[in-house]
């Protein structure tokens, strides 16, 4: 039977078909290699396809698709072995293409893809007819589709006319009723906006009594603020004197006999000085010798006006210590800020305090030195020095106003020297009957 058959592929293998095999031809090709793939050893398998001999039929057909159609198109043996198989598996349709007469029933892809695979006389033809009824075949079922979708458009697009009109009635209704109700929210926007501009004008003048009541008030405030200071200062003070008056009275007298007696001393000191310097000797002055002329060897007016002190001679602050009961008070930061800055405040302090302590044993005059409480962290443990009273003022009370309190404290009559730079501190002691000195003055003295 092979011999017989044999023939056939031989009588149509000299025909080439002109065109490239039509797709579905194809595919039913690939599928009968596929098929007939598994009958095969692998030694009767072209080298290409060997890699694929272990593969199932459906994911053979879809990776060697291509290696399988090339082989069969250039490996004539490969070809005839799956002609073999295929006449195995479809002998009639395999007869009926030897004798030339394919069944009028049979798929014409299934026929002329065997015809491709088997190679009888007028395969090509087979091929070719297969392609064309393929293409008039997906030409009707495509002109069936098309016609099939250009209707249900058809429908589509009446009922979306349909719609559309629909839609379009509403939604001229829907138009209608938004622009009466938008002409009704211009009309309540008008007036919401005339409420608004009204609020606003009442707010800002609102806003401008409030400032006129708030400016008014902090005035009021700052009067009342500075009022309670001058209070509480005047309070401080009434306090102090109270309190020395309270502790005058309990050593049984009291701070005016304490001013009177000191007043007193003072006079008695002065009276014994002038009684020192009225001691002189016997008047030895004769008439013409109180006209004014020079004399050959004395000094003439000029010489003697040389001969006075600068305003900032130091030994201008001990003619003024070394009047009776002398009290230098002392700016305790004004002078060591002047004199050395750079130091700490405490060296500072005890720097000053040795200083006054050296001065106040040289002229046996009061000395108190007064220092600025606000400049201090914590309480100062402080041993004051022989013949110096070290005093700190109190919270919310400054050294220069604690200066001016011990100034006024002082008897009238009684020399009282202010040593600091502060002019408003000099202004105010000069005020109240005390001498002011520069600090420099000081620093120069005790150095």
């Amino acid at each position: 039977m092979v011999e017989t058959t044999g023939g056939g592929p031989g009588d149509g293998a000299a025909e080439v078909l002109d065109r490239p095999l039509p797709d579905g031809v194809r595919r039913r090709v690939v599928q009968i290699v596929s098929d007939g793939f598994g009958g095969l050893t692998v030694a009767e398998l072209p080298a290409q396809l060997r890699q694929y001999a272990r593969f199932a039929p459906n994911r053979r057909a879809k990776f060697a698709g291509n290696a399988m159609a090339a082989a069969l198109e250039t490996d004539p043996l490969f070809r005839q072995r799956i002609g073999e198989k295929l006449r195995e598996a479809q002998p009639e349709l395999a007869g009926a293409l030897d004798s030339g007469s394919p069944p009028p029933a049979a798929d014409p892809l299934d026929v002329a893809a065997a015809a491709y695979v088997l190679r009888p006389t007028g395969w090509v033809k087979l091929v070719t007819a297969a392609g064309e009824e393929a293409q008039r075949a997906d030409a009707e079922r495509a002109d069936e589709e098309s016609r099939v979708e250009l209707e249900r458009l058809r429908e589509e697009l009446a009922a979306a006319r349909e719609q559309t009109r629909a839609d379009t009635e509403q939604l001229r209704t829907e138009l209608d009723a938004a622009k009466k109700e938008a002409d009704s929210l211009h009309r309540k926007l008008r007036a919401a906006l005339s409420d608004v501009k009204r609020g606003e004008a009442a707010l800002r003048k609102t806003q401008a009594e409030i400032e006129a009541v708030r400016t008014d008030g902090q005035a009021q405030v700052s009067a009342a603020e500075s009022e309670t200071r001058r209070l509480k200062a005047r309070l401080g003070e009434a306090e102090a004197a109270l309190e020395a008056t309270r502790k005058a009275a309990r050593e049984g007298r009291s701070v005016e006999d304490m001013r009177v007696r000191l007043l007193l001393d003072t006079v008695l000191d002065a009276a014994q000085g002038l009684r020192r310097e009225l001691a002189l000797p016997p008047v030895s002055v004769r008439p013409a010798e109180t006209v004014d002329a020079v004399e050959p060897g004395r000094m003439t007016p000029k010489d003697i006006a040389a001969r006075a002190l600068s305003e900032h001679d130091p030994a201008i602050l001990d003619q003024l210590l070394a009047l009776p009961q002398a009290h230098l008070v002392v700016d305790g930061y004004n002078v060591t800020k002047t004199g050395y800055p750079q130091m700490p405040l405490e060296k500072q302090r005890l720097r000053l305090l040795g200083q006054l302590s050296q001065l106040a044993a040289q002229t046996g005059a009061e000395v108190t030195c007064v220092f600025d409480g606000a400049e201090l962290a914590a309480p100062v443990l402080l041993a004051p020095p022989r013949g110096v009273r070290v005093l700190f003022s109190k919270p919310g009370v400054t050294a220069d106003e604690l200066i001016r309190q011990l100034v006024r404290a002082e008897p009238p009559g009684r020399p009282v020297i202010v040593a600091s730079t502060d002019r408003e501190v000099a202004d105010g002691v000069a005020r109240a009957g005390a001498r002011p000195v520069a600090s420099a003055m000081l620093l120069k003295r005790l150095s």
